[in-house]
């Protein structure tokens, strides 16, 4: 990720310019380019023009379609509704084929589409723009061509504001990449941006880039961050980007992982108490996990992507809750939450779950594959007291299989040895994603044991053992209160045995 300031040589009536070029795959010959800039001339309005001519298609039919979605958020976003007065200038005409795509036909190099895109919400998935920044979120921007996902993209860009910060790869000026999903995985902040002291870990820089956050104790931030980055990556000896950064993009809620960065939403109130900055900090940890466990550690659906309907997976358990497990596990290795906060954290999670009368009727793999009617926390469909969240069940059912696996090997081996064994089988060998089967069964081959009754917890409704698996590690879950008064407390068991006192420090050490 790159913080530049504007390039003046190619920067045209104020004009972003981009430049994309990608060999099409229904031509016979040559490479088909698509030529995009953005005019922002109207972002008072909270509109950009977005203009794309055509240099080497002539006199060929073309299918442009809009993405319905951006991976790392699991709804329909219909992108398309977004687009106003889509016109062609110059030879060819224009037809409107679905709620997300036209048709040019009998073009030539000469010919220009323009549309505008309102900005209509903040919110880390959708673009938006005003006076004074410039928040794009690409599957929200730029049209792909059936057939032409694989290929290259290159881009040029500039604009009217001072600071540029994208995710895309750049040489002297020229943004480029390797696919459209590597396009889509990349957005782009614009505006005054702040940037915080960067950090090495292994070789590799992390920056903190943000708009609108106000003062923050940035050394203390970035220590934090270099923390977490190092306990993360300890996990699985190896860093796979060559550089990454954290772009905030002002307050709001929410975050988006990428392969080699994460949006956020950010500012300085998260510093005002000791607890909001202790959430902060899972935040952060949490998204950057996310570009080992799903943007490369992956259910097999998530890619390639569907960006017309959406990839639905029965796995998001493993991508987002065992993520929000290590949110706190990778944190307490940080030094950022001891020993009784992860507890704590678990029991808040424990409180959530139990008190949720979907439990009875949804499992994890039905509250993954529905999320897209249901939402990520099961509050969004007809029935709300008939679902659950995966945030939610996730990790506890992640922190149960850690407990089984340390359990069976007496400690020798544990969830990390099954994240290690993922990423190097599947991402960096196979290059694939895995299936619900292959999880299972890399999760036995760690344990040398049969693990059915902890993943009957994943199919099924079944209650959860708190008292058998949590009691391996000499930890005691107890019930204060009924009904809408109860709050659950996990303790350590002052009677705890010696091989449940020395699992327990194995875990959190």
């Amino acid at each position: 990720m790159k913080l530049q300031k504007a390039i003046p040589t190619i920067l045209k009536n104020g004009v972003l310019q981009f430049a994309v070029f990608f060999l099409g795959l229904n031509q016979a010959v040559g490479q088909n380019t698509f030529n995009y800039s953005i005019d922002f001339t109207k972002a008072e309005e909270n509109t950009y023009t977005v203009s794309l001519s055509f240099n080497e298609i002539e006199g060929k039919n073309l299918q442009l379609i809009m993405p319905q979605w951006s991976p790392g958020y699991y709804q329909i976003m219909n992108y398309a509704l977004d687009i106003t007065d889509i016109k062609l200038k110059g030879k060819g005409s224009l037809t409107k084929t679905s709620n997300n795509s036209w048709q040019i036909k009998n073009f030539n190099k000469k010919t220009i589409l323009t549309y505008d895109i309102k900005t209509l919400k903040k919110f880390v998935a959708n673009s938006y723009v005003d006076e004074n920044h410039a928040y794009i979120i690409p599957t929200n921007t730029f049209f792909y061509s059936k057939g032409n996902l694989k290929n290259k993209v290159t881009l040029r860009f500039n604009d009217k504001y001072r600071d540029i910060a994208t995710g895309l790869k750049e040489v002297k000026g020229v943004y480029s990449a390797e696919n459209f999903d590597i396009l889509y995985d990349s957005p782009i902040l614009l505006g005054s941006l702040d940037e915080y002291p960067s950090f090495t870990v292994n070789g590799k820089k992390h920056r903190f880039l943000a708009y609108n956050a106000g003062e923050v104790p940035e050394k203390e931030l970035m220590k934090s961050l270099k923390s977490i980055v190092t306990e993360a990556s300890k996990i699985f000896d190896d860093i796979p980007y060559d550089e990454y950064t954290f772009i905030g993009i002002g307050p709001g809620r929410g975050g988006i992982e990428h392969l080699n960065s994460t949006t956020v939403s950010f500012d300085n109130s998260s510093f005002e108490k000791k607890y909001s900055q202790k959430a902060l900090y899972n935040f952060l940890s949490h998204e950057y996990f996310h570009h080992y466990n799903v943007k490369r550690i992956r259910p097999f659906e998530l890619g390639p992507f569907d960006y017309q309907n959406g990839s639905r997976t029965t796995q998001l358990w493993i991508s987002e809750g065992l993520t929000v497990y290590y949110e706190y596990i990778v944190n307490q290795r940080a030094g950022l939450l001891d020993r009784k906060e992860v507890l704590d954290q678990m029991a808040k999670t424990i409180n959530q779950y139990e008190s949720n009368p979907g439990k009875e009727h949804q499992t994890l793999i039905e509250s993954s594959f529905r999320t897209w009617q249901d939402g990520p926390f099961g509050t969004y469909g007809p029935e709300p007291d008939k679902s659950i969240s995966y945030y939610v069940k996730g990790p506890i059912v992640g922190f149960i299989l850690d407990l089984a696996i340390r359990h069976a090997t007496e400690s020798e081996h544990s969830l990390d040895d099954v994240m290690r064994i993922l990423y190097q089988r599947y991402y960096k060998d196979l290059g694939r994603g895995f299936t619900d089967a292959e999880f299972q069964s890399v999760c036995e081959e760690v344990a040398k044991t049969d693990l059915t009754e902890v993943f009957s917890f994943v199919y099924s409704t079944s209650p959860l053992n708190y008292t058998k698996y949590f009691g391996y590690a000499g930890l005691d879950l107890k019930k204060e209160g009924e009904n809408s008064n109860a709050n659950y407390v996990l303790s350590e068991n002052q009677k705890a045995t010696e091989a449940q006192k020395e699992l327990l420090h194995k875990w959190l050490d």
